[in-house]
This record gives C-alpha cells, structure tokens and sequence, in this order.
C-alpha cells in the first residue's frame, strides 16, 4: 500500500442503508442523485425533503405534522417539525419485535457483568416510570445522575424520556464542585447514584462524595447497588432509598408513552467550563433522535441485531449517542472502568467473545495500544467487526495505519468530530467513500459545513474555522437559565454573524475530506476528554501555596497534554511534595482527567488591562505561534518566559 492509495474502499457501497436513502430520495423527488457528495449537496440544498425522508426512511414513531421547516431565513430562529409530536423513549424501545434477543451487555472490568433482554429492558423501564410518577416526577421536571454506563443507568433515562422528564448525566469520577457546579444549575427533582465503581481493579468508594453532593442539591437520593454498598450509604442520608426498594412496589407492565412536541426538552448536556461553571445546553427529542438515527442508520449502516460498542463515560456526550443505537435494534454493548484492566487486552477480548460490529473509542486509546506494542489482529479474531469510530480528538496519520496494520485490514474506519453543542457530529464516516490516512471522511448529511477564514471566506488550501452556515436539528433549545439566550448566541454565533462557529480549526482535503487540527478555543482536550481551565483553577487556587494559575493544552506526542503554570506565594516553591499535593486536589475536587502533566512554576502571570488571564496568549507563545493584540495586555512582558520554555520540551 502507498501514500497514494486509500486505506479503505467500500467493497459494495450499493449494500448500504444510505444508497437506499439516496435510492429513495431519486424515486420521490424525481432527482438523480449517484454519489455521497450529490446526496449531500442535495441534503443541504432541499433541507425540508431530507429530514422529512430521514423521519420516513427510519421509521420514527409520531406525527411528523404538516411543516417540516419554518423560518429558514434566521439560522437562530428556524424550527423543524413545528407541529410534530414523539417521544423519545417510544423510539428507542422499538426493539420490541426482538423479545429474546440482548438489548444491553454489560461489564465493570472484571468485577461485574450481566445482560437485559429487550423484554428485560422494558420491564425496568415499566418500573421505573411508575416509581417515578409516584415520586411527583412530571413533564420538564430534571432528574441527574451520577452513574456508570450501566443497564440501570440506561432505563431511568429511558423511564424518564417516556413521561418528558430532562435527563442531565456525569460520570462518578468527578468531584463533589464538579457534579455541583453542573447538577446544582439545574435544580433536580432526583439525584440518582451508585454505591462506588471499579477503576484499574481498585474500589472507588462513593459514599462521602455521596453526602456532600446530596447537602449541595437537596434534592432525594436514589442509589443503585453496583457494590455492595447501597443499603449502608442510604442509611447515612436523610432522604435517600436503594434504587431496587424504589421500583420494588410495582410491577411491570405496559410502558406508557407521552407524545411532546419535537423540540421538547430531552437532555441537559454540559459545556468544559472554560470560562466559569459549565453551560447548562438543552437539547430536544426530536433534533437528538432523528439526528442520531441519521448518523447510526445512514452513516454506521448499522443494522438491527448488530452488537455496537462505545468506550465511554455518562459525561460525555457519546453516552447519549450510543444509547440511541436502540432506535434501530441493536444491541449495546456497555463498559465500565479502565479499558486497561484487569489487561491492557479486555477491550478486545469483549469485542471478540460479543462480536461487535461497531467499536467506538478515543484516538487516545488507539494510540495507547500502538505504543503499547500491542497487535490485537495476531491475538484476536474479529470477523464480525466492520466499523472503528474515532473521536475525542484528532486521530494520527499513525493511528490510521495501526488499525490497519494491527488491529484489521478489512474494516472502515470513521474518525468523527462534533460534540456536546450539538450532541453529535458535524463530520464523520460514511459507507459509500474510500478512507484515507488522516482524514475524516466528510460533513454529515444535511449539514452545511464549511471552513471559513478570517473574513467570513471559504478557506480554500487552508487551515480556517469550521462553521455551519444552515440551521439543523440537533441544534441546542437553549442554554438553562439564560434569558434572551445571550450566553447561547455568544457561544456560537458571534464569531460570524448569524452563522454557527464550532471552535475547531479544520481543513479541506482534495479528497473532500476533512482535516481537524484542535480546538481554537481555550478548552482543554486531553486524551479526548473535554475540560475546563476554570474546574483547575477552581481547586488548584484554593491551596495556600498558589497566589494564581493558568493552564494550557500543548500538543504532543499526537495528542494534548495539560500543563499547569503556577504563581506561588512569597516564600514558597515548587518541591515534589507541593505538587503531588496540587495533583492529589486536582484529582479529588474536579475528576482523575483533569490532573496536568506537568506543573511549572512562573514569575508572572499575563493578563489582560481588565485583570483577565490570557489563555490563548500563552498557548501561542508555547507552540511558537504569534500573539496578535498585545496592546491589549497590562503585562505583555509576562509573555516571555513562556518562550522556550526547557520544561516543556520533555
């Protein structure tokens, strides 16, 4: 194989889902549609046809209503299916027709494992709408969990989609601040937990975490039994049950589905926390669930029965697309804990013994597997695996020929890129186009993606912002409390008017496809999770030690790594005692992401004539870029001793 080849090419791209899509759209709309990118042209141009045929071709369960699309002129203010009513969890529990076969497989390492029938699956959900109800849960009431990516987790959101109740999720690794700073927001009507986790083998135990979350929320506790240790921390609270004595009082029955309007609110997702506490981003029913059916039916060629697996938490938003995966029947294959442990091999052996069809994961873990020397096609058979998804953050011309070389020659591979804005993906795979090295395939259909440079102009040969300059489903309602939607517009579509700007720097390829070369923004972005600065800084300046701080991500080694600069006290310096202690904070108060890699002590911090630290600023100066408008410094001569800096040189 040389540079010049494809890595991939479709062996019958006439076989998938998204040619009988297209087939479909030229039988009903008299077009003549033959390639991926006539139908995305044709997706993006006749917005309203596609999405009325996205809703027919995939079966979605509800009245789709007389309009289709309204007030297309303001990106802002257009609306789809004005008048369409669904619901949620209706759609994801179509799997109905497959009583006896596994709708969820689960493992926690190797300390847990167990799987649900659809018929399973139903009965808890059944339950636990009923218990729900009884609680006083109603239509727009906020339920938060703090929870593993379990079976359990999977049927209280279903339960609560099916009554239109908000589901808001974070993963048990974060700090008391951390889950309070989201879920405090947000004013929950239930607070449901687990008893502890498992990471690397080790027991996590949850129950002081537990309590002080529980002091900040006021909110009733419910806890699942993971290990062992429900029934003794629900004895420490003042208003707390173990979830199996909550559905205990009923039994299963018929689920009941509530229709709500397309954009009614389904999920409260959660920005980095950049600049402050994190974001509440409200997302619908309608625009998560047809934007997700597009994306596993046309894009996946995911079929119903197939198992499909991605390596995620319930903080990042993959959660809420793996789930999904249910709307088209097939079977999720859940994990738990490091995909290290018990062996640098469990990944693989669970893909192996359920037979994944689609194994989703970060471009860190690819890469993690490369260094670690591992050769996963020589130790594992995977016939059934077709589709590796990427994403989290750019994955390496490296890591492209590791998975073909080691892991499987005959398997597409979907580096994806989107995110919690949008819950979804801007750009991604598809099954009718080759896959070259480094590259994303293309934009998603029905999405108008384009790279822009400084003055608004498609960036042709060059690095520019990627933007959407068409509304589309799975745009947010709103940020939660924010009236005149002044943060939501800020975020988004000040950058250009009127116009989605994303935050990532991206690029064109002669091949149409897509080039993501990080964040333009401040958002930290190691190993594919997304932080904050100010969830660092929030704990890091709470040390006596530290006067102030400012953290960065600087490439290396294909990937992002967190470097924390610290001013320090008169008096102080920076010993290997100080900083394990300013890693064992970190740790504790925000989550085991968020601890840098390397803490460097400075004499100053620059900042702005308002008294604002300059992120970005000092991000240019450490990769060699220019700083443009230092005028706008009270201290630009703090800049300088970022400049080839030795510490970060290892």
């Amino acid at each position: 194989m040389t540079a010049i080849d494809p890595l991939w090419v479709p062996a019958d791209p006439t076989a998938s889902a998204m040619h009988a899509f297209m087939e479909r759209c030229n039988d009903k709309f008299g077009v003549a549609l033959e390639s991926y990118a006539d139908l995305h042209a044709w997706s993006v141009a006749e917005r309203a046809s596609f999405w009325s045929m996205v809703w027919d071709f995939c079966g979605v369960r509800g009245e789709k209503g007389t309009e289709v699309l309204v007030d297309d002129g303001d990106m802002f203010q257009a609306r789809f299916f004005p008048d369409g009513v669904l619901n949620f969890a209706e759609n994801l529990l179509a799997g109905e027709r497959y009583p006896a076969d596994d709708a969820l497989v689960f493992r926690g390492e190797d300390k847990v494992s167990y799987r649900w029938t659809w018929a399973e699956l139903r009965d808890w959900v059944s339950r636990l709408q009923q218990a729900f109800r009884a609680h006083g849960i109603r239509e727009g009431d906020r339920i938060a969990a703090m929870l593993p990516n379990m079976p359990e987790t999977v049927a209280c959101m279903l339960a609560a989609a099916s009554i239109g109740a908000v589901w808001a999720s974070c993963s048990p690794d974060f700090g008391d601040k951390g889950v309070l700073d989201r879920f405090g927001q947000i004013e929950p009507k239930l607070f449901i937990t687990c008893d502890g986790y498992w990471y690397n083998g080790k027991h996590q135990d949850l129950a002081a975490k537990i309590r002080s979350v529980a002091s900040g929320l006021r909110a009733p506790i419910v806890v699942v039994d993971y290990t062992g240790k429900a029934s003794e921390i629900v004895g420490s609270l003042n208003d707390g049950r173990t979830l199996l004595d909550m559905v205990a009082p009923f039994e299963p029955t018929d689920v009941m589905f509530e229709r709500l309007p397309f954009s009614h609110p389904l999920y409260i997702l959660f920005s980095s926390g950049t600049t402050g506490v994190p974001k509440c981003i409200v997302h619908s029913a309608g625009g998560t669930l047809l934007q997700h059916l597009k994306e596993h039916r046309l894009h996946c060629d995911i079929r119903a029965g197939e198992r499909i697996f991605y390596f995620t938490t319930c903080g990042w938003m993959m959660w809420n697309w793996l789930a999904s995966g249910l709307a088209v029947g097939a079977t999720l294959c859940l994990y738990d804990g490091s995909p290290f442990a018990p062996a640098g091999t469990v990944l693989f052996d669970y893909a192996q013994e359920e037979r994944f069809a689609v194994f989703g994961t970060s471009a860190k873990y690819i890469d993690a597997v490369r260094k670690g020397c591992a050769a996963p096609r020589t130790t594992h058979e995977l016939p059934h695996l077709r589709l590796i998804a990427s994403t989290g953050s750019p994955l390496s011309s490296e890591g492209f020929k590791f998975v073909y070389d080691d892991i499987k020659q005959d398997v597409q591979l979907a580096s994806i890129s989107g995110g919690t804005d949008i819950v979804s993906c801007f750009v991604l795979g598809n099954p009718m186009t080759p896959v070259w090295e480094g590259e994303i395939q293309g934009p998603g259909l029905g999405l108008a993606v384009e790279v822009w440079d400084e003055e608004a102009r498609p960036a042709t040969g060059a690095k520019g912002e990627l933007v959407c300059t068409k509304a589309f489903p799975s745009m947010p309602l709103a940020f939660w409390n924010d009236p005149g939607d002044r943060k939501y517009r800020s975020a988004y579509f000040e950058r250009f008017d009127g116009v989605w700007c994303h935050g990532d720097f991206a690029e064109w390829t002669q091949h149409s496809g897509i080039v993501i070369h990080g964040r333009s923004d401040a958002t930290l972005n190691p190993g594919g999770v997304r932080i904050g600065t100010a969830e660092i800084y929030s704990q890091v300046e709470q040390l006596h030690e530290v006067a102030e701080s400012l953290c960065i991500g600087q490439a290396w080694d294909d990937d992002i790594r967190v470097i924390l600069f610290v001013l320090l006290r008169d008096g102080f310096d920076l010993t290997e005692e100080l900083q394990a202690k300013i890693k064992a904070v970190i740790r504790t108060g925000a989550s085991p992401r968020h601890v840098p890699t390397k803490i460097v002590q400075v004499s100053d911090i620059p900042r702005t004539t308002s008294g604002k630290i300059v992120e970005l600023a000092v991000r240019d100066v450490v990769h060699g870029r220019p700083v443009a408008n230092k005028e706008a410094l009270a201290n630009p001569e703090a800049l300088d001793q970022f400049v080839a800096m030795v510490e970060l040189s290892v």
